[in-house]
This record gives structure tokens, C-alpha cells and sequence, in this order.
């Protein structure tokens, strides 16, 4: 009776095993879902939202694609507490899985500006938990991504540009410093910092209209 029973077992077993899908199928694509969608970290201090730098980089992405274009706001602070950095790329990766899953054929694009970059930086380049961040990409997320574009980035200072930093993602990643901008640069001038629309804004917008 023990013997029929661990065949029994061993039979449904081999059915579960023939009946499941290969890991390799494609995924359903959800409705609703945009052929690619901008997930960005606005800068310190700005309201909720992607900010002055995001929504440009998603208008200017929007005219040179014509494709369906969503944008996706990283929920964070962005206050004077750059701790709290952490917390956006807490979120962001956690969407960033989400939409692997949910929407599998959206081409993502990842994006930051001042504290924002510094968010990305963090997601991009951190392949562990620790120090506040518990939500590291999986391997195979990167997948998903078919650019990153950061402008202002205070990382530039700290030790180098994210295309350096960030094997997973270094030949997707354009981190953009405006000439004299004191967060990114030696430089002196304030307004620099404050002055990447609309040019850089569309260099970024051709960098990652060449890689959907």
C-alpha cells in the first residue's frame, strides 16, 4: 500500500512538473501597460512629482518616440535629509520589480537629477542589502532597462560617474554635468546646477530614444 502511494505521489508530481510552464515563456503584458515608462527622482526640494528635469526628460522622449510614454514619480523626501535617499531607492527598485512583472514588455528608463541621481546611483550600483537599502534589483531586472539618464549628479564628486561605477547598467547609464554646476563638478556656479532644461534634457531624451 506504501508503494502505490509513493507512486501516486510520484505521478501527480511529474504532472505538476509537465503541466507547469516553462520559466522561459513570455510573460503576459497587463493591460494598460505603456510601451515604456520614464521612473524618475526629482531633485531636493522640489513637490512631489518628477520635477522640472523629469517632465522635460519624459516631453522630450515623447516627441522624438511617438511611442506610449508613462512616468512613474519616486516616492521619497527629497528634503535636506539626504539619508533619505535610501527611502527612494527603496521605492523605486521595488517598482522597478513590479513592472518586471506586471508589465514585462515595458522598457524601462531610470532617471534622477541632484538628490534624485543620487537615488538611482544607489539602485543601479548596490547589489546587496544594507545601510538603509533592502530592496537591491534582481539580476535579471536589468533586463528591463533600457537607460538610465542622470543630470547633476553629486556622486561625480564622491568617486566617479555611475558608467564606471554600475557594471550591470555602465554602457545604458548617461550621467550629464553641466559645465560649472558645484554638485556634480569643481565648479562655482549655482546656476549651472539649475540650468539642464532643455539642452541636456534632450540629449538625454536622443541618448535613450537610440536604445528602445
Amino acid at each position: 500500500m506504501r508503494r502505490v502511494g509513493a507512486a501516486v505521489v510520484i505521478a501527480m508530481a511529474s504532472l505538476a512538473v509537465a503541466l507547469t510552464p516553462a520559466s522561459n515563456s513570455p510573460k503576459a503584458q497587463g493591460a494598460g501597460c505603456p510601451d515604456v515608462e520614464v521612473i524618475f527622482a526629482r531633485g531636493t526640494g522640489e513637490p512631489p512629482g518628477v520635477g522640472r528635469v523629469g517632465s522635460a526628460l519624459v516631453s522630450s522622449l515623447k516627441q522624438k518616440t511617438r511611442k506610449n510614454i508613462g512616468a512613474y514619480a519616486v516616492n521619497y523626501p527629497a528634503s535636506k535629509n539626504f539619508l533619505a535617499a535610501r527611502d527612494g531607492a527603496n521605492d523605486a527598485s521595488a517598482h522597478i520589480q513590479h513592472m518586471t512583472t506586471a508589465c514585462p514588455r515595458t522598457k524601462l528608463v531610470l532617471g534622477g537629477y541632484s538628490q534624485g541621481a543620487a537615488v538611482i546611483d544607489i539602485v543601479t550600483t548596490a547589489p546587496i542589502a544594507g545601510l538603509g537599502f533592502d530592496e537591491p534589483l534582481p539580476a535579471e531586472a536589468a533586463n528591463h532597462v533600457a537607460a538610465v539618464t542622470l543630470f547633476g549628479n553629486p556622486s561625480a564628486r564622491a568617486g566617479g560617474l555611475m558608467t564606471a561605477l554600475s557594471p550591470r547598467f555602465g554602457d545604458k547609464i548617461l550621467d550629464l554635468c553641466n559645465q560649472g554646476d558645484p554638485i556634480c563638478s569643481d565648479g562655482n556656479q549655482w546656476k549651472a546646477h539649475l540650468s539642464y532644461v532643455p539642452g541636456f534634457t534632450n540629449q538625454a531624451a536622443s541618448f535613450i530614444a537610440a536604445r528602445l
